[in-house]
């Protein structure tokens, strides 16, 4: 049965029941042509392509959602809620704030800090921490471990604005110990939260914001091989 919304045209039945999210619809296409067999394109509403496919026999689909926080809030929320999607892996790009973490290191969030208003909508008396699925982070690490690769476990921060004009307002979230920032997993988390499914973020350092280094556009846009096969090994090894 298709079904239409604002950004998304598909059939239920082709959605896999993990998604890899990441923002760019070419790195969609480009881990679609080269990790899935007997893949096909499912959406592509606004140039925002989904492929469904196999990695290891496990179905898988890979969805690019665009930046920002409106942006993933948009496609999780339909995802989880209209198609029935049980788990979304967010990879991409994260801009270094912390010594530990370096050009093109991989994190992964085990929770994801805001300066942004998204959480008001949902009308909390309080701060609410929102936080990776712990079956999805223990097995991503596990995974990790396996593959030999090397990944830093702790909180980032999850902001609206990619040109802060004032930079050194990362310092004080730097000493609460947030490695990194993006702009997208807050979102993530909290719309998983309220459906009750399941989320992670697996991310590259692209850039480190204090030093000014970062990577090419071209690396950006199709290198980061360590970040796309955890993300494909940690759901070839889900027992679902």
């Amino acid at each position: 049965m298709e079904v239409v919304t604002p950004h998304i045209r598909a059939n239920k039945e082709d959605f896999a029941k993990t998604v890899i999210m990441l923002g760019d619809p070419l790195r969609a296409e480009h881990i679609a042509t080269n990790y899935l067999k007997d893949f096909k394109k499912i959406s592509g509403i606004r140039g925002i392509y989904a492929y469904t496919g196999s990695y290891k026999e496990k179905l898988v689909t890979v969805m690019a959602c665009n930046m920002g926080m409106p942006s993933m809030g948009i496609y999780s929320y339909e995802l989880f809620n209209i198609f029935g999607i049980e788990r979304i892996i967010r990879i991409g790009t994260a801009g270094s704030i912390n010594d530990n973490v370096k050009l093109k290191d991989v994190i992964i969030a085990m929770g994801a800090c805001t300066d942004s208003n998204y959480i008001k909508q949902y009308n909390l008396n309080g701060s609410y921490a929102p936080i990776a699925s712990y079956d999805l982070l223990r097995q991503a690490v596990d995974t990790a471990q396996k593959m030999d690769l090397s990944v830093t476990v702790g909180n980032i921060l999850t902001t609206d604005v990619f040109y802060n004009s004032n930079i050194d307002s990362y310092k004080k979230w730097a000493e609460m110990g947030v490695l990194a920032v993006d702009m997208e997993t807050a979102a993530l988390y909290m719309t998983a939260a309220r459906f009750g499914k399941q989320a992670l973020m697996i991310g590259t350092i692209s850039d480190e914001i204090f030093t000014g280094k970062a990577c090419s556009p071209e690396e950006r846009q199709t290198g980061f091989n360590n970040m796309i096969e955890l993300s494909l090994n940690t759901i070839s090894e889900l027992r679902c």
